[in-house]
């Protein structure tokens, strides 16, 4: 009984580090409660779940340069935030990339949007995915 207990104990410690799934319609609905505005939404969600799979922990793999992306919108080392090794040629969103991967995502939603001011919506390599007619995000809310 105590290791069943003691195991329990340990998942439950351990679960925040698993990261946070959303669905389609909670990021969309926390997104809107961030300021983001409705008519974003559906392209946000997609490149969202095309990029991560609505997960806030993710790390994808070693690029090419060498740089990696992080978090729910897979957001780069090399232009965006500073990674905890040190690895970056800048850190236009002034943040570290371990900011990005929490269930927390306020960081990841204003360095996003940061980065679609300054490059658009083709920044996101899946971005191909979701130009175009998209479901709406209306019956989210």
């Amino acid at each position: 009984m105590k290791v069943l207990v003691c195991f329990i104990m340990a998942l439950a410690l351990a679960a925040p580090a698993f990261g946070k799934t959303f669905t389609r319609c909670s990021l969309a609905m926390e997104m809107y409660n961030m300021g983001v505005p409705k008519d974003e939404l559906a392209r946000w969600t997609c490149i969202a779940d095309n990029e991560s799979s609505y997960r806030t922990d993710v790390v994808g793999p070693t690029n090419k340069n060498g740089s990696k992306d992080y978090g729910i919108f897979q957001i780069n080392n090399k232009f965006w935030c500073q990674a905890a090794d040190g690895s970056t040629s800048s850190n236009g969103c002034d943040v570290n990339c371990s900011a990005l991967l929490t269930d927390d995502i306020t960081d990841s939603v204003t360095c996003a949007r940061k980065i679609q001011n300054k490059q658009g919506w083709t920044a996101w390599s899946t971005w191909k995915f979701c130009n175009g007619a998209l479901p709406s995000i209306d019956s989210c809310f």
